[in-house]
């Protein structure tokens, strides 16, 4: 896949959704995770992220929403069950992109969702749990965007093989005089 993601949380507090979030991003191959505002025991969050995600991918936690920071070109997509907000199934997702979840119990704040280039919801009756949120999330772009054979129109069909990658002949560049 080309490109790159993070996810994060704002607002988060429970240490075992935390660290759920992060194992699942470790699981997906998140780039960095970030956290704004957050309130959370980082021992207790070790009890979920039995991956220790924290040793293999960089942890970022701001203050505000203002202070947040992220690499330029990053989209940043908000997560949240809002009316204007896209459905996840047909969401583009951008090559540079951040995800970010509302807390437990409450949704994103409105100076997040302003800050936000993009807000996706999960097509679901209610609010779920937000390490699910995540996975779902996270699951979404992994198979929007990565190769992966195309599916079979039975179930008891076989997937269609991925046809072989064909490389063009080289090309020798020069600089122009």
């Amino acid at each position: 896949m080309r490109g790159y993601f993070a996810i994060g949380a704002e607002g988060i507090s429970k240490p075992m959704n935390l660290g759920s979030l992060i194992r699942s991003a470790h699981a997906f191959g998140a780039s960095f995770f970030f956290a704004v505002q957050p309130a959370f025991n980082a021992r207790e969050v070790k009890q979920s992220d039995t991956s220790d995600a924290a040793k293999h991918l960089p942890l970022y936690t701001f203050g505000s929403v203002e202070e947040l920071m992220l690499p330029r070109g990053c989209a940043l997509v908000g997560i949240e069950l809002t009316e204007d907000a896209v459905e996840l199934p047909s969401f583009f997702h951008p090559q540079a992109a951040a995800y970010v979840l509302g807390p437990e119990r409450g949704s994103l704040s409105a100076a997040m969702q302003a800050r936000c280039d993009h807000l996706v919801k999960i097509p679901t009756k209610f609010c779920i749990n937000v390490g699910t949120a995540g996975a779902i999330v996270m699951y979404d772009r992994m198979i929007s965007l990565g190769r992966f054979a195309r599916r079979p129109v039975n179930p008891r069909a076989a997937p269609h093989p991925l046809p072989e990658h064909v490389q063009g002949a080289q090309k020798i560049r020069r600089k122009k005089a």
